[in-house]
């Protein structure tokens, strides 16, 4: 049987886990959304039919093909998957500051409510992005409102989170 390696077309499924278990991300068909992550109307996928189409909170619906050695994902996965035969399952952890990054306060800053549109209307827990003077997007999570100002955090969602994988390779081609 044949074994992966770097430069090959792979094909695989993986869900991505949390230490405490929640899932954030699954290539397997069928995972429901975390219920905390798709508890309002920007998780419809609009189907009302059943089908599998991305929820909107990250989750994939059906096996991965990518050219192993490109770090499509994480290149601790495709190191993993080096040297895997077509139907063999991993689980590999990788610590957080080799996956989204350590959580760092200096993501977090403030901005004075009048530098934002007038139609801007934020609540805490909104997740929106804003544009730097840069003409940059940056994706933000509203953290503290007060008459005055809007707090904002600029952390990737699971920065400080170590992240687990169990991947399957299902097919080399």
């Amino acid at each position: 049987m044949a074994h992966a390696a770097t430069g090959n077309l792979v094909t695989i499924n993986y869900t991505g886990t949390l230490a405490d278990g929640t899932v954030f991300d699954s290539t397997l068909e069928g995972l429901e959304c975390d219920d905390q992550e798709c508890s309002d109307e920007s998780c419809d996928d609009g189907c009302d039919d059943g089908c599998d189409d991305d929820c909107g909170c990250g989750h994939a619906s059906g096996p991965m093909t990518f050219k192993l050695g490109e770090a499509i994902l994480f290149p601790q996965i495709d190191e993993a998957i080096v040297g895997m035969t077509p139907g063999e399952k991993k689980t590999i952890t990788i610590v957080a500051a080799d996956a989204f990054g350590e959580y760092d306060k200096e993501f977090i800053f403030t901005v004075p409510r009048s530098d934002l549109p007038s139609d801007m209307i934020p609540e805490v827990g909104d997740e929106l992005s804003l544009t730097n003077e840069d003409d940059e997007e940056i994706d933000v999570v509203v953290l503290e409102l007060t008459d005055e100002e809007v707090t904002f955090d600029s952390n990737h969602p699971l920065a400080g989170e170590d992240v687990i994988f169990e991947i399957e390779l299902v097919s080399i081609q």
